[in-house]
This record gives structure tokens, sequence and C-alpha cells, in this order.
């Protein structure tokens, strides 16, 4: 359906089509019956025009161009001041300065990717800031249960607000309980890909998340190839996919889990890693937006 502005906006246009379309019409008829008074002989051909191309000109910039390079500025200066007004968080710090972890981060680019050796084993640990544009977008997503319950929770302070109003006494505790949403409500965790290879032994890929400090595993893969814990063709994915995947890690005999869980420790999958990942995630978040503001800006004042 088409809104009141639009239709606005179409109503000129429309009246205006209509008006040439009866005009024409008119002169139509009128030119008919012309052509059937005057002699054969007046009748001449005439010659067409010259087309001339000088009416075509360059196009001037768009209107709303300078508005918005000075929208995208200013959206800048806001970015760059908070970046300034926020140091570094420590975790972030901290690691890089006493972790064995090699850090590479490609400008323009959503993967972060740690490298160390651990004796003949090298260990990849990626992750990516995809992680917090899948997380709001879930955030924004509509939830039905949970538009009932706030729903719900709405209707429940009305009432109690006419309760209120005749004199009655209402307890807030329960929907306060509600109100609170804890750090795993607002918090996105950042998803780790662990691959751990030895030379001529495959590879172990561990699927983890890392989250209030904490890794929790979910999966854990083992390849005689160690390319398809790497590689993202067409044939190693669907040879992954094809590969034995092994039960979900929850399901695995609990002693088996802590070893499992120590071994990643040793290796440097701590609780100091899941922080560093999760505040990684904010810092080149925040630094790869302004690097894109910067790139709109410049296209759009060329």
């Amino acid at each position: 359906m088409m809104s009141l502005r639009a239709i606005a906006r179409a109503a000129p246009r429309t009246l205006a089509r209509a008006s040439a379309a009866s005009s024409i019409t008119r002169c139509q008829r009128t030119s008919a019956s012309i052509l059937h008074a005057r002699p054969a002989a007046f009748l001449r051909p005439q010659q067409a025009s010259a087309f001339s191309s000088s009416v075509l000109r360059r196009a001037p910039a768009g209107e709303v161009d300078e508005e918005l390079s000075a929208k995208l500025a200013s959206e800048i200066e806001f970015e760059n001041d908070v970046r300034e007004n926020e140091p570094l968080p420590a975790s972030i710090k901290d690691f890089l300065d006493n972790s064995p972890f090699q850090l590479e981060d490609i400008p323009g680019r959503e993967d972060v990717t740690l490298t160390r050796t651990f004796g003949d084993e090298k260990i990849t640990v990626t992750f990516s800031i995809a992680d917090l544009h899948q997380f709001d977008s879930g955030m924004m997503d509509e939830d039905p249960a949970l538009d009932d319950e706030m729903d719900a929770l709405e209707s429940g302070r009305d009432g109690r607000g006419q309760q209120n109003a005749q004199g009655g006494a209402a307890d807030l505790s329960e929907d306060e309980g509600h109100d609170d949403l804890g750090p795993e409500d607002s918090v996105a965790p950042a998803r780790l890909n662990i691959v751990i290879e030895k030379p001529g032994k495959g590879a172990l890929n561990v699927e983890a998340l890392a989250q209030d400090g904490t890794i929790v595993v979910e999966n854990v893969f083992y390849y005689k190839d160690a390319k398809l814990a790497h590689s993202s063709s067409p044939e190693a994915v669907h040879a992954a996919q094809d590969t034995y995947p092994g039960p979900p890690f929850g399901n695995l005999d609990e002693d088996l889990q802590i070893l499992m869980e120590r071994y990643l420790e040793e290796r440097g999958i701590t609780q100091s890693l899941a922080m560093f990942a999760h505040d990684y995630m904010d810092v080149k978040e925040q630094r790869e937006y302004v690097s894109w503001l910067n790139n709109v800006k410049a296209f759009v004042d060329a």
C-alpha cells in the first residue's frame, strides 16, 4: 500500500499525465479535421529537424551530497572522540604483551587470527567481528514469545497503576527481576575456531565460544588432512562435511571433557584469551567502522 507521502508525490504527476493525454487527444482530433478539409496539394512532407546534442549536458551534483558529506564528517569526528576518550582495555594490552600468540589483523577484513607454536604443533585461533553484527541482528529480530511477555508485563504494570491510584499496594519485585538483564543477554560472544596441527599427523579443529571470560567448547573435529581445517574451497568444505564429526562435546564423558579443556589451556586457550577476543572485537569493529566512514565520504566528495 502506498504511503500518503508517496500518493501526494504521485498525484501531481498523475494529473499532469491525464491533462497531457487529454490535450493530445484534442490535438489529434483537430489535426485530423484539418487534414480532411485541406486539398491534397497542401499536404507537403516535412523535413525532420536536425537533432541537437547541445541539450545533453552533464547533470549537476546531487543536492544531498554536501549534506551527506557533512553528516559523515560529523560521525567520523564523534567516533574519533570516543576512541580518544576510551583507553585500550587492559585485557588487550596484557594479552599482547604476555601471550605467546602473534596477532594478525588485516585492515578491511573481518577476521582476526592468532598463531603460535607449541612444541612441534602449530596453533591457529580465528575469530571475527561478524559475530557482533549477527548478534545485533538477532537482538533486533522480532520474537513473538518475547513480545507476548512484554505485553503481559506492560499489562501488569497498567493494572498495578490502577491499583495504586485506588490506594492499593503493588509488589514490584517480580517484574523488576525481568527488567534486569544479565551479561549473557547483552554481550556478544566471540566464536573461536581453533586449529591444532602436527606435521604429517593431521589436525584437531575445535569450535568454542569466548564469553564472560570463559571458553566453552562446543565441538572437536579431527582431520587426517590438516588443510581441511583451514581451506574454504568448495572441495575442502565438502570433504570436511563427509568426515565423521564426533559427538557433541557436551555428550562426552565428564572426565574426558575436563582433560580436553586442560589440553587446550596448556596451549594458551585460557581465560585471558577469552577476554582478549571479546574486547578486541569491539576495538576492531570501531576501527573498521571509522575506516568505512572515511571511504564512503571520500567517494561522495570525489
